[in-house]
């Protein structure tokens, strides 16, 4: 568990030196003061994780420090402390963004526990954060790296078109070229960057159930649904909604979809309204959709609507310049993961990835790359680390 900045704010000297022994106890950083004003003033200066806040307190009240927080930008988890422990109390913290509502005991045996799930929310809400934002990071285009013509004439293109948060987007490509990786670089450079991105497959799912998880269905639309299921297109809202290999559709399910990419309404199973959706349909395709077309195993409408912009990533054999860059970010995450300062690599290994043909493309160079680092135990990548590319 964190070492957490904790601050204890309660007027009556026993109880908060108290809290401020069995706190200590847990290993965490105390600063106690006898009045909300104290704290408010503290605040300006130092930033706790979590505050310990009692609710009745000469002065300002618990619930008044509160409003006073978030407008200071405090956004530390507040836990309260009463000893009335009123309902229409714990509504208004709770509507106020307290985290949790305490009762104070002589023997605090219910604050241990308090204290440590709080924490454990914080700590999940920095690692989704920096997921976030690191996840953000890798699809600006301002940081994408791409050496060969062929990407960068493709991410130019990528940039112009990502402006308009509705058009349908088909990405073709290999398997393994990077077709999901285009698709959240449009997403993340879209006005659509701070909505979902929602993938479904459509060569991993039966058709009912690729109909049941896109579409959602209303309580009793059959056997055993005993109650209403929002669908990724729901979950999609304001976002993206990816679909990922959308030539392994069957005919059915393709006739499902024509709707959807062509004004986004949608219906859920058993439902008996339209509804109208606010997100924007990429989908993607190893497979020549109109090879697919011509011979009936794909539907003609459905492609039209599709392909008015399409995308193709090219194999990585044709990208030969994209290589060696690839390489060495994949080192460096993985490096990272590892715990390995490997910070080079050989001409004799970078002419060997070179000149490797890569049928699995950027998926089959991440995971050479990812086995290499494991094998590798110097601070250069050779020719001998690298098993897969021989």
């Amino acid at each position: 568990m964190m070492q957490a900045n904790i601050f204890v704010v309660d007027d009556q000297a026993a109880f908060r030196n108290a809290l401020e022994k069995l706190l200590s106890r847990m290993q965490h950083r105390i600063r106690s003061f006898q009045s909300g004003e104290e704290l408010l003033a503290a605040i300006e200066e130092d930033v706790p994780d979590l505050i310990l806040l009692d609710l009745k307190m000469p002065g300002m009240t618990g619930i008044e420090v509160l409003q006073e927080l978030r407008p200071k930008g405090c956004d530390a988890l507040v836990i309260l402390l009463t000893a009335y422990g009123t309902v229409e109390d714990a509504v208004e913290a709770m509507k106020l963004g307290a985290f949790d509502f305490l009762i104070k005991t002589v023997d605090l045996e219910n604050l241990e526990p308090v204290v440590n799930r709080a924490l454990e929310h914080i700590l999940l809400k920095r690692r989704v954060s920096y997921n976030n934002e690191h996840e953000a990071d890798q699809y600006q285009l301002s940081n994408l790296s791409a050496h060969s013509l062929a990407m960068r004439a493709l991410l130019v293109q990528v940039r112009e078109v990502a402006q308009n948060p509705n058009v349908p987007i088909l990405v073709m490509g290999e398997t393994g070229a990077g077709k999901e990786f285009l698709a959240r670089v449009i997403h993340h450079n879209s006005a659509r960057a701070k909505g979902p991105f929602v993938k479904i497959s459509c060569t991993a799912l039966s058709p009912m159930r690729f109909e049941r998880d896109l579409f959602g269905y209303e309580r009793g639309a059959f056997a055993g649904a005993e109650r209403r299921k929002l669908g990724l297109l729901d979950q999609a809202e304001t976002g993206t909604l990816f679909l990922d290999e959308i030539g392994d559709l069957d005919l059915v399910m393709q006739g499902k979809l024509v709707g959807i990419v062509q004004d986004r309404m949608f219906r859920r199973l058993g439902g008996v309204e339209d509804i109208s959706g606010d997100f924007r349909v990429i989908a993607s395709s190893y497979r020549d959709l109109k090879v697919e077309v011509s011979g009936g195993r794909f539907r003609e409408d459905l492609f039209f609507r599709l392909s008015a912009m399409q995308f193709v990533v090219p194999p990585l054999r044709n990208r030969t310049e994209d290589i060696i860059p690839l390489t060495k970010l994949f080192m460096m995450k993985y490096g990272l993961e590892l715990g390995k300062e490997v910070t080079d690599i050989d001409p004799k290994a970078m002419a060997t990835l070179q000149q490797y043909l890569f049928p699995g493309n950027i998926r089959e160079l991440q995971n050479i790359i990812e086995r290499a680092m494991m094998l590798c135990m110097g601070k250069t990548l050779t020719s001998s680390d690298l098993p897969g590319a021989h």
